[in-house]
């Protein structure tokens, strides 16, 4: 894992709903032996600022205690960090941004904030544009996650010729010793479990070049179901999908099959993105 990612930043606000993300990030910079860069988006525009000067005053003096609090919990767990907050009217962009200047290869986040209408299926709004627009991959955690320490499970698509998410959740279970199972998904057409059978093929040739124990399958049927279904039933601590072509495409397709993995797994959910071809919001 540390030859995967060596350049970690924490997006939080430093709320009950990044109580799975922050230690995650602790432990994975402890485990590589890696700085922490962690940013806090605030909202903020100058029109608010003039309108209401208290409000953003106490905005500001908010985001200091929760920085001295993130800085605490850092030398808790004997992790270099460095803490910056942003300020803008969309905290994702700040969060993206944060992360093309640092040149981070892996953002780790909350999966949601407050619950709402559909909360057992969508992301929350920041997140899922964080995921769509990320230059690097994105660790999406749930309350409660824990580092894996059980087994890989990475998902793919058989009809992506892409085996960077193969080849990362790979590189993660050799580094952390662990067993990859690989899972493809193929809808039901006549030739379906052909074409998955090749999929699997090429994922198998991908991940046994990282010397890590793999198998794998293909499954029929939804795809989220499916997956969600090998997770289970594989006891993986994480899984790793990827997102798919350009920005626009992978927006598009974060709102089918990844938003709805991302909302319902119960363990972390890192999302695969191979940053030569991620692209500017």
């Amino acid at each position: 894992m540390s030859r995967l990612f060596s350049r970690l930043l924490l997006a939080t606000e430093h709320t009950e709903f990044d109580a799975g993300s922050e230690p995650l990030a602790l432990a994975m910079a402890a485990k590589c032996g890696a700085p922490l860069a962690v940013v806090l988006p605030l909202v903020s525009n100058p029109e608010y600022e003039a309108l209401a000067p208290q409000l953003a005053q106490r905005a500001e003096s908010d985001a200091a205690e929760k920085l001295q609090a993130l800085r605490r919990m850092a030398q808790e767990a004997g992790v270099a960090v460095e803490l910056r907050a942003r300020r803008g009217p969309e905290p994702y962009r700040e969060i993206v941004d944060e992360a093309r200047e640092r040149d981070a290869d892996l953002i780790i986040i909350r999966r949601r904030g407050q619950r709402g209408l559909l909360a057992n299926l969508l992301l929350g709004e920041m997140v899922r544009n964080v995921v769509a627009h990320a230059p690097c991959s994105v660790l999406v955690a749930p309350r409660g996650t824990r580092m894996w320490s059980r087994r890989v499970l990475v998902a793919i698509d058989p009809q992506a010729a892409d085996m960077a998410p193969v080849a990362a959740a790979a590189a993660i279970a050799a580094e952390c010793a662990l067993p990859l199972q690989v899972v493809c998904v193929a809808d039901a057409a006549a030739d379906a479990m052909q074409q998955g059978e090749r999929a699997l093929q090429r994922a198998w040739s991908t991940a046994r070049a990282s010397g890590v124990a793999v198998d794998g399958f293909v499954r029929i049927g939804r795809p989220h179901q499916q997956i969600l279904a090998a997770a289970q039933q594989s006891g993986a601590d994480l899984l790793v999908i990827g997102r798919h072509g350009d920005d626009t495409l992978a927006r598009a397709w974060l709102g089918g099959v990844a938003q709805k993995v991302i909302g319902l797994a119960e363990l972390p959910v890192l999302v695969s993105v191979t940053k030569a071809r991620a692209s500017t919001p």
